[in-house]
């Protein structure tokens, strides 16, 4: 028998390919909430980011700031475009937004569950659900899995799918390190990935909810990163594709109140320090009558021009014609680069955990444990980790179909 712990997208797919692959094999798959795909459902707010509309492997590949040399088979096996075509010919259509997100046409993460739980119907997979995993033990060659409330499960190959220990709400626990640990291996350092982040700045407050499609976001102390992508002011700080990029990227990098971490984010990305103070200066001789901030509002929002007199001790109310060369500069300076000192990721609002099992001890061809035959691993509890779009439920979908292909016998490919 193969037995999966977690009900995930990993441990889904996973039972999956067992199902389409040996379906003369028993699964038995384990999950301690009371339905299947929990993380799933409440993906890209409640209508589930499949996966990412991106094509070029190379390009999905440098999307994930961990593990992406170790994801490049499992990838090329079960690409973007393949979760794509299975779920279609699995009866969910899909579309592509703008932004090369991926969702059920329905905007219903429902349905891409449904899938699995209509797969598993009248199957050889047995789904276990409100049952807790006590521990699992090696036992000869196979393995013997504690499960709370029924007698004890035993397997030639266990798949571990836990999970991070992201959204603890949905079961995401961390408990698949322990049982990782007690059978061999180590657990790398995690930490929070995919977060809001919290400002020092207390103006952000003012324009809380004001978003930009494209800006450039660039830490400068501890370390120096850059991400350029949409974000947005909210009443503590920052969130948005490019925020959760950004925190991903210092994961591990540390700071708070005391120790911020430095952050500039340019505004007019598309734009030189030169231009920008062109068009500044070219804006407030035309409207030379005007009060500064009102002629502000021509390039921004009229709560962010009144932040940005305030910050640079300019006068909202003085004559647009007035403002000297020297003073339209330093306000294309600060909207190149608006200084904010971070002091927290927000708690309990990160997406993903950086760090996991060490991608060292496992077979990247087949997810296999290369310290104990026949463990396999997949998913969130590995040390990879991606950006916002997609990426991460596709890592999943990838090494979970791998892993069940592995564990019922499927050769590795060698791509």
């Amino acid at each position: 028998m193969k037995i999966i712990i977690g009900g995930g997208a990993a441990g889904l797919m996973a039972a999956a390919a067992i199902r389409e692959n040996c379906p003369d094999k028993e699964v038995t798959l384990i999950d301690k909430n009371d339905g299947l795909g929990k993380k799933v459902l409440i993906s890209g707010g409640g209508r589930c980011n499949v996966t990412t509309g991106l094509r070029d492997i190379r390009v999905v590949l440098s999307k994930y700031p961990r593990g992406a040399k170790f994801l490049n088979s499992a990838m090329r096996r079960f690409s973007p475009e393949a979760v794509y075509d299975w779920f279609e010919d699995h009866g969910v259509p899909l579309k592509v937004e703008a932004d090369f997100r991926v969702f059920p046409r329905s905007n219903d993460g429902r349905d891409i569950v449904g899938v699995f739980e209509r797969l598993f119907e009248n199957s050889n997979v047995r789904v276990l659900l409100g049952r807790r995993v006590a521990a699992i033990e090696r036992l000869g060659s196979g393995f013997r899995v504690a499960c709370v409330g029924l007698p004890a499960l035993d397997a030639d190959k266990v798949i571990l799918t836990t999970g991070g220990q992201a959204f603890r709400q949905t079961g995401s626990t961390g408990d698949g390190y322990a049982w990782a640990e007690a059978l061999g291996h180590h657990i790398t350092p995690l930490a929070p990935s995919l977060s809001s982040l919290t400002t020092r700045e207390t103006w952000v407050r003012e324009v809380s909810g004001l978003s930009f499609p494209q800006a450039r976001l660039r830490t400068v102390r501890p370390a120096v990163h850059e991400f350029t992508g949409p974000f947005l002011f909210t009443h503590r700080g920052l969130s948005g594709p490019a925020v959760f990029a950004i925190s991903s990227l210092v994961a591990f990098e540390k700071f708070d109140a005391a120790q911020p971490l430095e952050l500039e984010i340019d505004l007019f990305p598309d734009l030189t320090a030169v231009q920008l103070q062109d068009r500044l200066d070219t804006g407030l001789r035309q409207n030379s009558k005007k009060s500064l901030v009102n002629v502000l509002d021509f390039f921004m929002a009229k709560t962010l021009a009144a932040v940005l007199c305030r910050e640079l001790g300019m006068n909202p109310a003085a004559y647009a014609g007035e403002t000297a060369r020297t003073d339209v500069a330093r306000l294309a300076g600060w909207l190149k680069g608006v200084p904010l000192r971070v002091t927290a990721r927000d708690a309990g609002e990160e997406f993903v955990t950086a760090g996991g099992v060490d991608l060292g001890e496992v077979n990247q061809r087949t997810m296999e444990s290369k310290i104990v035959p026949g463990l396999y691993f997949a998913g969130e509890i590995l040390d990879i980790d991606g950006f916002t779009g997609g990426f991460n439920l596709q890592a999943s979908w990838a090494t979970g179909r791998v892993s069940g292909e592995s564990a019922c016998g499927r050769p590795a490919d060698d791509r």
